[in-house]
């Protein structure tokens, strides 16, 4: 059985770091407009005193039950950690893993960071973990997020109604989006079609 674990990634444009405490500061410090940022996340939320120190400290328990391997992205162009990225629902009997628990500060928006780590943890999952599967789901009120998992090239498989809480205690329909290995090498020249011109 194929096991899924945080390995340092890296491509031309960004590096993943595995997660740890030691990225508290540089976490926090990507952080601007948080209500904007965390609005439809519900694993990463600033706590009291507006930092992300609650949220590192169950990602990191998260990863060390198993439930999840996480991630910090590092944008090789400054140097800057500006986000966060994790497998989920981690599956390896059945060959999948969910993409998600994904931030970009604000400042990185519409920029190479996002697209390149899809390239960076899909490709991962399909061409060294061998999976079959990659899910990736989002709120169905976050239309932004669901945009840009089909500008990936992955297929909406439905919503499941009322799926969770969300992190104000509101009911959260989730719309769930999957990537096939068979389809992985189309959606890869996409991605990387995307960076060209970075």
């Amino acid at each position: 059985m194929t096991t899924i674990a945080a390995v340092p990634l890296a491509n031309p444009w960004i590096e993943l770091e595995p997660l740890s405490s030691a990225h508290l500061d540089e976490l926090n410090a990507a952080v601007s407009e948080p209500d904007e940022l965390f609005r439809w996340l519900s694993t990463w939320q600033p706590g009291p005193d507006g930092g992300l120190a609650g949220s590192l400290d169950a990602a990191l328990a998260a990863a060390a039950r198993g439930d999840a391997v996480g991630w910090a992205i590092r944008r090789r162009a400054d140097g800057r950690v500006v986000g966060s990225t994790s497998y989920l629902d981690i599956d390896p009997g059945n060959g999948r893993v969910e993409v998600g628990s994904t931030w970009v500060g604000t400042a990185w928006w519409r920029t190479e960071v996002n697209t390149a780590t899809k390239l960076l943890v899909i490709g991962h999952a399909f061409e060294t973990l061998g999976l079959e599967r990659v899910a990736l789901k989002t709120d169905h009120l976050n239309v932004r997020s669901q945009r840009a998992i089909e500008r990936l090239g992955a297929r909406r498989e439905g919503v499941l109604r009322h799926h969770m809480r969300r992190w104000d205690g509101g009911w959260r329909d989730t719309v769930y989006y999957s990537i096939l290995r068979e389809e992985w090498p189309g959606v890869r020249t996409r991605l990387e079609a995307a960076l060209a011109d970075r």
